[in-house]
């Protein structure tokens, strides 16, 4: 079996790939160039394989891809050909969980706040003029009972006691119960608008579709407690982002922390008003970036991949 590998990838996950199949070509090798029309299987980090890439490839079975992410492919021309994508849930959930606590933190203490007007304003700041919200014994919402949404809700149900809502219209009801999500003590609700009034802090987890784009709006945002925290760490569009602005311009959530943006990687043209609003902390979608993580996902696409071409 041969495997080309488009991105640049991790050099122990490489070693791995050599050991499992018969030829690795690298995107830098001599060999690769014209792999379009040898390639029966691809492993992809951060390119894109559109329709028109796929009608080039016409030994292509099987897609091996670095994270979670499979919008940069097109699905629907995968499935008309039947070629298989295979990610890599679970491997970055940790981390991404991480960043997402870090960001709620970050914005209920106003830490990035604080610390500009320190460096970058030179005040010396008295704690007296400083103000901020403890995440002890909160309610939390989150949206999407998925692997990351798991760890979210572990980390702060077990670190900070916190009562857990979750929602989830594809999670089998058994997940709650004689599942994933059993070890955790937590409500199910119905729809995103039964926990919006009810929650302290809502983090959504859910993968970017028409369904689930602008699913967190002005109206919704409004509904939402004067003193909380919207978390964003999954993809950009979910949170309509000019009603994000609008809705903490006019008080209606305590502050926002962004993980996603709907351009990436987000820059000042297009995000400083929201960037000058001192109750918003944003990075460029950092969640999975440590070693551990990355590595793991590649890892994982070529366990994976390999794993599904030996049962063709």
């Amino acid at each position: 079996m041969t495997v080309y590998v488009l991105d640049p990838w991790y050099p122990k996950a490489i070693a791995r790939a050599r050991k499992l199949f018969s030829k690795v070509i690298l995107h830098t090798d001599p060999d690769f160039a014209g792999w379009q029309q040898k390639a029966r299987a691809i492993l992809v980090r951060g390119s894109s394989i559109t329709a028109f890439d796929v009608a080039k490839c016409p030994n292509l079975v099987a897609i091996g891809k670095h994270g979670v992410g499979i919008e940069k492919i097109d699905q629907a021309a995968c499935a008309e050909r039947n070629i298989k994508i295979l990610n890599t849930p679970g491997a970055n959930a940790q981390a991404v969980a991480e960043v997402v606590v870090a960001l709620a933190l970050s914005v209920a203490r106003n830490i990035p706040a604080i610390y500009t007007r320190q460096v970058a304003g030179g005040e010396a700041v008295h704690k007296q003029t400083c103000s901020g919200l403890t995440l002890h014994r909160k309610t939390v919402g989150v949206v999407g009972m998925g692997n990351i949404g798991r760890c979210v809700a572990r980390i702060l149900q077990r670190g900070f006691d916190a009562e857990i809502v979750a929602y989830d219209p594809y999670m089998p009801a058994s997940a709650s119960t004689d599942g994933p999500w059993s070890e955790i003590p937590h409500r199910r609700v119905d729809s995103v608008a039964e926990m919006l009034g009810i929650v302290d802090v809502l983090t959504v987890h859910v993968p970017l579709t028409a369904e689930t784009r602008d699913m967190i709006a002005y109206q919704e945002l409004c509904s939402m407690k004067s003193t909380a925290i919207v978390l964003n760490g999954s993809r950009g569009g979910i949170v309509n982002e000019d009603d994000l602005e609008r809705a903490l311009r006019e008080g209606k959530i305590w502050g926002a922390g962004l993980d996603a943006h709907e351009q990436e990687p987000p820059t000042r043209e297009r995000y400083g008003k929201l960037w000058e609003l001192p109750n918003v902390v944003s990075t460029p979608h950092i969640g999975a970036a440590t070693e551990d993580a990355q590595l793991a996902s590649a890892i994982g696409a070529v366990d994976n991949l390999y794993n599904y071409l030996v049962t063709l």
